[in-house]
């Protein structure tokens, strides 16, 4: 059984997730204690405890120390298994966090999956449900996933309520690299609101076009706004993404109380454009998630801006269940990250 210290360098949930997802794709038990440590409410919080729950589902798993707050838990695998699986964070803790560790265990099953997942589908500090339909989904699908994602409702904070199903083929990922966006394609979108004013989400859409107008290509961003029939609660966002050859590079904001609407906008447009103009494989939040399926896969090698401290936390927790290696070098204002299978 493999002991993992929860507080190493970001420290967070990641941390946690990935950890009980390794476990199951490789039959490694883990230990993992000082789970959250440094963090103001430290332990597992409602939507911590729902994923952990969700991938022990997938795998049988024997589990101790799940409890609220608690910062310990012992986590043993059985074999993973295919099916059809429902789960309710009960709070409105985000569900692609979730997803972030049930994705690539369902990849790693001996038969079709698929997971309906019931809580926040556009949460703060998470990736947005259309960043992960139009920018994740699509990088993973690079590496021969097979995958589906249906939004079926919004659901915000501090209601939740909302819905996302994901349908899952196993597959043998391969390696892919990721090294450099060609040129500035077609920029699309997506401004959403729900149960809020047109005007919002028009208003994200503009900030957002008058930033990415300086990338001299068509932008075309949809509105869409939503009813009580489509969502639950009020809440919105705003996701763009660009596409060129292997890669796809995307920005994502939330709405939340207090910040304006054009200020969400700016800041996608910002975003985007730092990624697009230093030429990035991948863009910051995309180069954190896709280490776990590059080293699933054995091997590959992304560009990024900038590699966070989530990014090198994740390296670190992969290198004890996988065999691989990742090497990092920085070049021409880039960081180069290429995963090596150990022999």
């Amino acid at each position: 059984m493999l002991e993992i210290d929860g507080s190493y360098g970001e420290g967070g949930g990641q941390l946690l997730r990935l950890a009980v997802a390794l476990s199951a794709i490789t039959g490694i038990g883990v230990h993992i204690g000082n789970i959250r440590a440094r963090r103001s409410n430290p332990g597992l919080a409602p939507q911590h405890l729902a994923g952990v729950r969700a991938v022990g589902k997938l795998c049988a798993a024997r589990m101790t120390g799940l409890a609220l707050r608690s910062q310990r838990i012992v986590f043993e695998p059985a074999a993973l298994r295919g099916g059809e699986f429902r789960f309710d964070i009960g709070t409105a803790g985000s569900i692609t966090l979730v997803l972030q560790a049930l994705i690539p265990v369902m990849l790693s099953a001996p038969a079709p999956c698929a997971v309906r997942v019931t809580g926040g589908t556009d949460i703060r500090q998470a990736p947005a449900a259309d960043y992960l339909r139009a920018v994740l989904v699509r990088l993973i699908e690079r590496l021969g996933a097979q995958l589906s994602v249906r939004v079926l409702r919004r659901g915000y904070y501090p209601r939740g309520g909302g819905e996302i199903e994901v349908n899952v083929q196993p597959a043998r990922l391969v390696s892919c690299v990721f090294d450099r966006f060609g040129g500035a394609g077609p920029v699309r979108g997506i401004a959403h609101v729900a149960n809020l004013p047109e005007h919002i989400a028009l208003r994200m859409e503009r900030a957002a076009c008058e930033r990415l107008a300086a990338l001299g290509v068509q932008v075309s961003i949809e509105r869409r706004i939503l009813g009580h029939e489509a969502a639950v609660g009020a809440g919105g966002a705003i996701v763009c993404w660009a596409e060129c050859g292997q890669t796809v590079l995307g920005a994502a904001r939330v709405a939340e109380r207090g910040v304006r609407a054009e200020a969400l906008g700016e800041a996608v447009g910002i975003e985007l454009m730092a990624d697009i103009a230093t030429g990035a494989g991948l863009d910051v939040h995309a180069a954190d998630q896709l280490l776990v399926f590059l080293a699933l896969a054995g091997g590959g090698s992304f560009s990024v801006r900038r590699l966070t401290l989530h990014a090198r936390t994740a390296m670190w927790l992969i290198e004890q269940f996988l065999p691989v290696t990742f090497e990092v070098a920085e070049s021409a204002g880039l960081t180069y990250v290429s995963v090596v299978a150990r022999s």
